[in-house]
């Protein structure tokens, strides 16, 4: 597969000294890309909320603030989990979207600190990914529109660029024409841009798109990275991820489902009348993301990761089905004979799943 090379920062605004100091010699994105499968992290936002640290409905992330320390623990979960890339808690931290909870006057703050603590966690182990979302602004009706969605990309990417990113991830968009107005702003960056879409009743978006149409209009726009995450299970999601494999050309796909249990009937699972406050019993087990993670490695998804409903021993298992951390644990002398643990005392003898 032909590597793309990220855009010119020639015609965009220099970064800041202090960006460009920060940016690591190791390897980026897309050269870790090209020689196989990068693993993403998982959820935060409800996994946060369920920690009491987020409030539901909005979901915002003001979390970064108020409690850092929460943001950190997650970041440094996911890391010792097997993660190589940690997103900013950056996802709906645009202005009109921080107005519904009074925060629209601390877009910064909100940022810049939800970058720093990626960063504190990553440390020299993994990549940072600066994180743009759907912003609800975007109407395709209102010609006034696009430039109102520039203006809060724009607005995120400045501070999130300032603060040192390796990359920029696009995601969550029902409308293309939205993800693509995110795409144009990051590629100004300068950095790798990864953009998915999301996909909610049927695998179509809101202006009538379908998951081929998508990733091909993304790859022509520029993206490196192209795919889908979010609302559907694996079982759902990675179909359309294969289809969008099939589309392109050159770009990279990634796929990021929920850890969540969907249905034929209702695979968003924001839809299901479990959400957002009996979701605990939905959630998938860690055999079945790590299930997911090799059937899309050998579809030739490039990035794989998780989304919301993922935890830590999902992005393990994952990691392990991938080869990125060791199949087996400690050493532990198993005696059936003599039990003194309930696995001995019950007979139990599989294995994980990604050690048979």
């Amino acid at each position: 597969m032909k590597k793309r090379r990220p855009a010119s920062r020639a015609a965009t605004k220099p970064a800041p000294a202090r960006a460009a100091a920060k940016k690591p010699s190791r390897k980026g994105i897309l050269e870790r890309l090209e020689e196989g499968v990068v693993l993403g992290d998982g959820g935060y936002l409800l996994e946060l909320e369920k920690r009491g640290y987020v409030q539901a409905g909005p979901f915002t992330p003001e979390v970064v603030i108020e409690h850092p320390e929460a943001v950190l623990q997650l970041h440094r979960e996911f890391l010792q989990a097997g993660s190589e890339v940690l997103q900013a808690l950056t996802f709906y931290a645009s202005r009109e979207k921080l107005a519904t909870t009074g925060y629209a006057d601390r877009v910064e703050e909100i940022n810049r600190a939800a970058v720093r603590l990626a960063r504190q966690a990553a440390g020299s182990s993994a990549l940072v990914a600066g994180n743009l979302s759907l912003t609800w602004m975007y109407d395709p009706r209102d010609p006034k529109s696009p430039d109102r969605v520039r203006k809060l990309c724009d607005q995120q990417l400045q501070i999130q660029l300032d603060e040192g990113i390796d990359l920029v991830i696009c995601e969550t968009y029902s409308y293309l024409g939205e993800a693509l107005l995110a795409v144009e702003r990051a590629l100004k960056t300068g950095l790798p841009v990864m953009a998915t879409m999301c996909f909610e009743k049927k695998p179509v978006t809101t202006d009538g798109k379908t998951p081929a149409e998508c990733a091909r209009a993304l790859e022509e726009a520029g993206a490196h990275i192209v795919g889908v995450n979010c609302l559907w299970s694996p079982r759902h999601m990675l179909p359309v991820a294969k289809e969008m494999r099939q589309a392109v050309r050159s770009a990279y796909v990634a796929a990021q489902p929920t850890a969540y249990c969907t249905t034929d009937d209702c695979k968003d699972f924001t839809a299901l009348k479990q959400f957002p406050f009996e979701m605990d019993g939905m959630q998938l087990s860690r055999r079945d993301m790590a299930e997911f993670a090799r059937a899309a490695k050998e579809a030739d998804i490039r990035y794989i990761g998780a989304c919301c409903g993922a935890v830590a021993s999902h992005v393990r298992e994952m990691a392990r089905a991938l080869g990125k951390i060791p199949a087996q644990d400690r050493k532990w002398r198993v005696d059936y004979g003599k039990p003194m643990s309930a696995y001995e005392y019950y007979e139990h003898h599989e294995r994980p799943p990604a050690t048979r």
